[in-house]
């Protein structure tokens, strides 16, 4: 079956054709700056080269049909029309406790989806519209949702409660949901294949580290931590988002800084993170080389960002007993060689030893720890859209929700 993967966001569209059954990937690219008069169109051939049509696209229907026009381009495309595309994979950012697995598309659960919105209102507006273009472009098409919370909803209450008052949850969900869950889920199950280890017996810490990031405690297959919270804002230091804080220093500064809401959520999601301590770049390539060129605030920013994910892979290491494997993964993770290095020497007291040779690799699977290691290290490509694609497959063929 062929599978067209979705992610929409405010002003981008991200896609990929999938076949499930052998995994391979038919065409990929995405839309970007819709609703920008320079908005466009960048996509993958099949033999690797690269193309990027300026094309107007006022909104996010229009970026989904502009998709499918490439998708199906008698000379550009791949399937010749789009009967060839037997469902939609749709990257649902927030399901609250609402979802604990991938669900198949009904007007139910679209509006339980919008019942999300005040808990993230950048992201579920978007993955909304997205939904709703294909309804409207391909209305016989079926749909399904893979959302980044669900495989957090394995959390026991004492690691996913707040302590505020019990109606701040009761009356308003406020409690920690998690993120980048779809990622977290592959990359722990593939780590375990990968090194031939069964998954249901592994305790294992899975650290997705980029320009955003977080980092989940997993025990025999679920999650049973995660370092970010209610939003993806809270946990470990970010490209512009600021992670961990004393809430006591946001009052302070909405005060002495004037803010309201609005101004506080740019603060801490858009002016902070690595971005707001360099004053550089969100981008640790950038950072790397202003510390080659002697930055002292970028060296700052990336021992802070170092020190962040350290106190979570310890901290997980208490909350499941130990551990058996660690994972790297997403944009720093899979390709900053640096990092890597820098927090297995800093874990060498739980038995890890480095393999220097081997982390000497970007965005290919490897073990990074030696033969004589008493925790796996392994980096993992992240691979959101296969999972998005098997989920969606499964669910369409077993015509279940």
């Amino acid at each position: 079956m062929k599978i067209l993967v979705l992610n929409c966001g405010s002003s981008s569209v991200k896609y990929k054709l999938i076949d499930s059954v052998s995994k391979e990937v038919l065409a990929e690219g995405g839309v970007e700056k819709i609703g920008l008069p320079d908005s466009f169109l960048k996509f993958k051939r099949p033999d690797g080269s690269k193309e990027t049509i300026t094309v107007e696209m006022p909104d996010a229907k229009a970026a989904v049909a502009n998709v499918l026009k490439v998708l199906t381009d008698p000379k550009e495309g791949v399937i010749k029309s789009y009967d060839e595309i037997g469902a939609v994979g749709h990257r649902v950012v927030h399901g609250m406790d609402k979802f604990n697995k991938s669900v198949l598309i009904t007007p139910e659960v679209i509006e339980k989806v919008k019942e999300c919105y005040t808990v993230a209102p950048l992201h579920n507006p978007a993955n909304i519209t997205g939904i709703e273009a294909i309804s409207e472009l391909m209305p016989n098409v079926p749909q399904v949702g893979v959302f980044d919370t669900a495989f957090h909803q394995t959390m026991p209450a004492k690691a996913y409660m707040y302590a505020l008052p019990w109606e701040a949850y009761e009356k308003y969900g406020v409690r920690r949901y998690g993120f980048h869950g779809t990622s977290h889920r592959y990359v722990s199950r593939r780590a375990c294949e990968f090194l031939n280890l069964p998954y249901e017996k592994q305790r294992i810490i899975t650290c997705h580290i980029g320009n955003g990031g977080s980092i989940t405690a997993v025990k025999d297959g679920v999650s049973i931590d995660t370092s970010m919270g209610l939003t993806p804002t809270e946990g470990l230091m970010m490209g512009t988002r600021v992670g961990d804080v004393d809430p006591g220093a946001l009052v302070y500064l909405m005060k002495e800084l004037n803010l309201d809401a609005d101004g506080l959520m740019k603060l801490i999601n858009k002016q902070s993170g690595v971005a707001g301590v360099t004053e550089i770049s969100s981008d640790m390539r950038d950072i790397e080389d202003a510390i080659a060129a002697g930055n002292e605030r970028a060296k700052l920013a990336m021992d802070m960002y170092e020190y962040r994910i350290l106190k979570y892979i310890g901290a997980y290491t208490a909350v499941l007993g130990g551990v058996d494997v660690i994972v790297f993964t997403g944009g720093v993770g899979e390709n900053q060689i640096s990092t890597r290095e820098t927090l297995c020497k800093q874990l060498s007291f739980l038995g890890i030893t480095f393999n220097a040779e081997a982390n000497k690799s970007r965005g290919k699977e490897v073990e990074i720890s030696g033969p004589d290691s008493k925790v796996k290290v392994v980096v993992i490509p992240t691979d959101e859209e296969l999972m998005i694609a098997t989920d969606t497959a499964s669910i369409v063929e077993k015509g279940t929700c």
